[in-house]
């Protein structure tokens, strides 16, 4: 039981240092500044063509 912890715990701590280092990027490189334009795209589709 205890050797499976030692072998999981710095498993487990990496990911989630990865984890949180590519939502830190995520955040930081403008993966969230504009939420809203991909809903609202749709709302100003052109459809009167032809």
């Amino acid at each position: 039981m205890a050797s499976s912890l030692f072998l999981l715990l710095p498993i487990s701590l990496f990911l989630v240092i990865l984890i949180g280092a590519a939502f830190w990027w995520a955040i930081f490189s403008g993966q969230f500044d504009d939420t809203n334009e991909a809903a609202e795209s749709i709302l100003h589709d052109n459809d009167s063509e032809g």
